[in-house]
Order: structure tokens, then sequence, then C-alpha cells
């Protein structure tokens, strides 16, 4: 975890902060019926722009959606050419005072990479690693070394 910058929530620059508030008052939307477990997202733009978006269950497990793929989706549909700076995940238990630590599943880690290729620009990733430790990566490919591309497909363009 070279790469990776451990801070507390006080060492973090102001607006990581600003987007784990962001994050955190998204929750409210998020639809978690069978986890009941909330997780927002919030993503800054280089235009100054902030987009949140929440986890969206569904009966049918796989129909459901990570927050991080909702607020990806969401900035690119609204937000075309825009690039994304830095990503914040946080996480609560619903019904529970404090966030809960959570990190970014696989698949989201994938959709994050082909995001930062097709941007050709990285954007930090930051998550609640334990109860007072913010993890901060310097880029999604760094929490998915071995992900797969385009150049796994044989495409060219």
């Amino acid at each position: 975890m070279s790469d990776f910058i451990s801070r507390t929530q006080s060492e973090l620059a102001e607006d990581e902060t600003v987007l784990i508030a962001k994050a955190e008052q998204a929750i409210i939307n998020a639809y978690a019926p069978y986890s009941s477990f909330l997780v927002g997202a919030a993503v800054l733009l280089n235009n100054g722009v902030i987009v949140t978006g929440t986890n969206q269950e569904n009966a049918a497990y796989p129909s459901g959606m990570c927050a991080e793929r909702v607020v990806l989706y969401t900035a690119s549909s609204q937000y075309p050419g825009e690039i994304i700076l830095k990503l914040v995940v946080v996480a609560k238990k619903m019904g529970a005072p404090h966030l809960s630590p959570a990190t970014c599943c696989g698949s989201c880690r994938q959709v994050m990479v082909e995001f930062e290729q097709r941007q050709e620009n990285p954007f930090k990733v930051v998550m609640l690693y334990s109860s007072n430790e913010w993890i901060i990566a310097p880029s999604a490919v760094s929490l998915l070394p071995f992900s797969f591309d385009k150049s796994s497909l044989g495409v060219q363009r």
C-alpha cells in the first residue's frame, strides 16, 4: 500500500471533506431494503461540479447498482467530457449513527479503471478503511492493477 495515503478525517483536504459530506447527505436516497447497507458516492469534476449517487438494490440482486457506478454513469451522462478528479465513497448500516468502513467492490473498481482510461486521466479514490482511517488511492488502477480492458478484447480504438 505504498502508493496509498492514510489520513484521519481532520487531515483530509478541504475538497475531500466536502465530498464526504455530500456523499453522506446522498445516503438518504439510497435504496437498500435487502442489505440495509446504505452507500453514497460523490465525484468532483474538473469544472467544480460535485455529482452524487447512491446504491440502488433490486430483489433480483444482479439488477441492482452500486453507488460508485451510479455516480460515474450520472456524471458522464450529465457532464460529458468533464474530467473526474476525485471519487469518495461512504457507507452506513441502516439506523447506525456513524459511517461504516467500506471499500469499492471489484465491479466498481473495473468500471472506475475504464473511466480513467476514457478520460486519459487518473482520479483519486477516497474510502473509509477503518473507524477513523481514510484511505486515498492515487488512482482506480492502483485498486485493480490487473484490470480487464479493451486490449483484452483486441480492440484498438
